[in-house]
This record gives C-alpha cells, sequence and structure tokens, in this order.
C-alpha cells in the first residue's frame, strides 16, 4: 500500500511541477469571445468608429445636482445598431445626467446619470463610448446577475469618466444611450 501512495505523491508532484513550468501566460484562449471581439473592431473601425471603455461607479450622492441634457430617442442610433457585433444590455431609460458644457482634453470629463434597469436582475457593468468625427455615443452596459441574485433598487446613479487625452480639441455631440429613452447635450473640448 505505502508503494501506491509513493507513487501517487510522485506523480502529482510531477504534474504540478510540469503544469506550472510549461503553463503559457495570460488568458486562455477563448476562440468565440476571440473572433467576436475582432469581428467587431474590424466592423467599427471600417464604419470611422473608435471604441473606448470607459470605467463606471455607483456614486454614494448626486452632489444635488441639476440636469443640463436634453431628451433624445431611445436605442442605439442606426448606423451604430448596425455596426456593433454584440447589443449591449441597457438601461430602460436614461432619467437625467449632468455633464460639464466644455472641458480640456488633458482632464478627465465626468459624465453623471440616474437610470432605471428594466428588472432587479442587472447590475453595471461598464460602458463604452464610441467616437466618430464630432459624435459620441456613449452605452452603458449592464449584466445579468446570477440567478437568486437581485439589485437593491431598479432606479441607478452612475458616474462614467473619459480617461484625459481620449477627447481632441473641438465641439462634440454627446448622445447617453438607454432602451426607451436617452438623453443628449454638445461638449466643447479646449
Amino acid at each position: 500500500m505505502k508503494w501506491v501512495v509513493v507513487a501517487i505523491v510522485v506523480f502529482i508532484a510531477g504534474y504540478t511541477y510540469l503544469t506550472l513550468h510549461f503553463r503559457k501566460p495570460g488568458p486562455d484562449y477563448r476562440p468565440y469571445e476571440d473572433m467576436r471581439n475582432r469581428a467587431n473592431t474590424l466592423r467599427l473601425l471600417s464604419a470611422g468608429y473608435q471604441r473606448i471603455e470607459l470605467p463606471a461607479e455607483r456614486p454614494l450622492d448626486s452632489g444635488g445636482a441639476h440636469d443640463n441634457t436634453f431628451p433624445a430617442p431611445g436605442g442605439v442610433p442606426g448606423d451604430l445598431n448596425k455596426t456593433i457585433v454584440t447589443r449591449p444590455l441597457l438601461p430602460a431609460e436614461i432619467l437625467g445626467a449632468r455633464a460639464a458644457a466644455s472641458g480640456t482634453s488633458s482632464e478627465p470629463y465626468s459624465i453623471l446619470f440616474r437610470c432605471v434597469v428594466p428588472d432587479d436582475q442587472r447590475q453595471l457593468a461598464g460602458a463604452e463610448m464610441y467616437i466618430r468625427r464630432n459624435e459620441l455615443v456613449i452605452t452603458p452596459d449592464f449584466e445579468i446577475l446570477a440567478r437568486g441574485l437581485q439589485t437593491r433598487s431598479r432606479n441607478l446613479l452612475v458616474l462614467l469618466t473619459v480617461p484625459p487625452h481620449t477627447l481632441k480639441s473641438g465641439s462634440y455631440r454627446v448622445l447617453l444611450v438607454g432602451d426607451h429613452a436617452s438623453r443628449a447635450w454638445t461638449v466643447t473640448i479646449r
């Protein structure tokens, strides 16, 4: 019996060494995800869009801010909707937003907005910004929670931050996209 135990211990030690020594660094190869991301990138570039992932957070308080945007029709705009491969899980409505009317390219640009998700099974996952000429389309993205989990509230306050040196100098029309109701405004970057 002791030889069986010795053989098992030697096998486990050898297997562990070989696995750790020859393992490929980085993430695992996921062919479906990799091909989908590559196709999405190629389609966006051929349509003239640049895609940037934006960090999204859930702040505690809006700071008593007032809405300085105007209503816009819901849904991803037609040409972008035809271009993206995987449609994001958007909030049902963007209720209001606060964003500066001007900024500088060397500083972050913040967007604070309130939205409603269609059910209590969605959680904030991030946001993506699509830039084409003088248009910015921002799509907040949500993910579906695991079975049995729920969000605390369907009415969410979200803070998006555009990193410094992302936007060039100029005037932009911004569209913050919700499924049924969106918000829009203009911003001048110096």
